[in-house]
């Protein structure tokens, strides 16, 4: 698994030079262990315009940890990209894509603009709840709309379930091809129906940065900039959708994702 990981920093360098032949910036979820362990690879992607996310510590689940846990990987992974490159991210990616019951306030108070680990929708944002309670006997509740944004994501468009083998875990090695169709589906799904909305692929660098996968993100690129579209960190996404879609607007077009019409007899 460290080998595994390792990789990654040799993907890195092809990565960025295939992400700049298209003109392509993006963000980059760097857990804070990882920022120290390659530091000049870190800054690189700072340097070529690409956006650092907070990722955690060490790719962690931050639901297995209490308030204070919780609380000091935060605090790790904020020091660590602080100390690398002098950056403070307005964004969280969840390293496990999954929350405490804590998780939403926390990244409030942390003065976050934006997360992007949850399911909640496919290609539009939405506002995040804070305080929702569910259980097997009582109806569900929804809590309060917040002002955090979400930026959806989905294991449909994760490179490393339909890539890489783990003993017993994971069967991966899926053909290029028919990751490629799968992708490119879904996006033209998205360009097709909806305007102005976001396509976000995730992808790792240990994992796409194998030869077959290379050659694959370089045709779903071309397929992108074909279709003229726009290219942009989340964070940058955030303000303008922010601006177009404030809580109060957005809320009163969305009842159903606020919780408006929810019955608790």
């Amino acid at each position: 698994m460290i080998s595994r990981g390792q990789f990654g920093a040799v993907a890195m360098p092809r990565i960025l030079d295939l992400l700049d032949r298209y003109q392509v910036r993006s963000s980059f979820a760097v857990p804070g262990h990882t920022a120290y362990a390659y530091p000049r690879l870190v800054k690189e992607i700072h340097d070529r315009g690409h956006e650092l996310v907070h990722h955690g510590w060490v790719h962690e689940n931050p639901a297995d940890f209490d308030e204070a846990g919780e609380r000091n990987l935060l605090d790790r992974g904020l020091e660590a990209l602080q100390q690398v490159v002098g950056v403070r991210p307005t964004g969280y990616r969840s390293p496990a894509w999954d929350f405490s019951e804590r998780t939403v306030d926390l990244l409030i108070e942390y003065g976050f603009d934006y997360d992007s680990s949850c399911m909640g929708h496919d290609f539009y944002p939405y506002y995040l709840r804070s305080g929702d309670q569910w259980s097997t006997d009582t109806a569900y509740h929804f809590g309060t709309v917040t002002d955090l944004v979400e930026l959806p994501v989905t294991w449909g468009l994760d490179d490393f379930p339909v890539s890489e083998f783990v003993m017993g875990l994971n069967e991966g090695l899926k053909a290029p091809s028919a990751v490629e169709e799968m992708w490119r589906d879904d996006f033209d799904y998205a360009h097709a129906n909806c305007p102005g909305g976001l396509f976000s692929l995730t992808l790792h660098p240990q994992t796409i940065g194998r030869g077959n996968r290379m050659l694959m993100l370089e045709r779903l690129i071309q397929h992108f900039v074909d279709k003229q579209s726009k290219f942009e960190p989340m964070g940058e996404y955030v303000e303008r959708w922010k601006q177009a879609n404030p809580v109060d607007a957005w809320k009163k077009a969305n009842p159903d994702l606020s919780g408006e019409f929810a019955i608790e007899p």
